[in-house]
């Protein structure tokens, strides 16, 4: 039987401090929020994997390490007001629950919703609104956001969810390469109206379904 404990505290000895994850408040919530319960039952023993968790449909429970430096580099705030874009099982919503002042989980899957829903109560997060829909679109009527994190990896971030972003709002997500290869985490900060991101680490996150790929034209 796997010791889901020990296997909380090697992933953060392991895999999150060697890579330059350190924000105190964070490693506390990944080192107590259970990730495994955000897994059927089945795929529990891979939960502190360091690697991508497929949940099926082309859905992934996101790498340990690039979720935490994703998150990291939000700087969540206890006032802040965020939105976790495909929040999937509900993990990286939990996690910005504890850090954060309210969190907005956008999913278009209805089962990984449900499943998120009875996960979240179940532990006892509070603060967490879950909304069902296209997660492109976002949660405009809820917004804006001072921090949203896309759960996943995107080929260009979304106007409609870019738009969300308060002034001096922070996006974090993996942007993918065209080609297949590896993806670039960036960061993105909305400053004077403007939204501009600079790249952070490269991170394998594999592509979200249902998120277009920019139109490109051939001469």
């Amino acid at each position: 039987m796997t010791d889901f404990a020990l296997a909380r505290r090697n992933m953060v000895e392991g895999q999150l401090r060697p890579n330059r994850v350190n924000d105190a408040g964070l490693l506390a919530a990944l080192g107590e929020l259970p990730r495994e319960r955000f897994l059927p039952e089945g795929l529990r023993s891979v939960a502190y994997a360091d690697d991508d968790v497929p949940l099926g449909g082309g859905r992934f429970m996101m790498e340990p390490m690039v979720l935490a430096r994703l998150i990291q580099v939000l700087q969540p705030q206890a006032e802040d007001k965020a939105m976790v874009v495909a929040a999937g099982r509900g993990y990286g919503a939990a996690i910005l629950a504890r850090l954060a002042k309210s969190v907005v989980a956008v999913e278009a899957d209805a089962g990984l919703a449900e499943a998120a829903r009875h996960v979240l109560r179940d532990l006892g997060v509070t603060g967490v609104q879950q909304v069902v829909g296209d997660a492109e679109q976002g949660a405009a009527a809820s917004g804006p956001y001072d921090i949203i994190l896309i759960e996943g990896a995107v080929h260009e971030v979304p106007k409609a969810i870019a738009d969300q972003l308060a002034e001096s709002g922070r996006l974090a997500t993996v942007v993918a390469d065209p080609s297949g290869a590896l993806g670039v985490a960036h960061l993105f900060v909305k400053q004077g109206g403007v939204v501009s991101g600079r790249p952070l680490f490269d991170a394998g996150t594999p592509p979200l379904p249902g998120f277009a790929r920019p139109v490109r034209f051939a001469f």
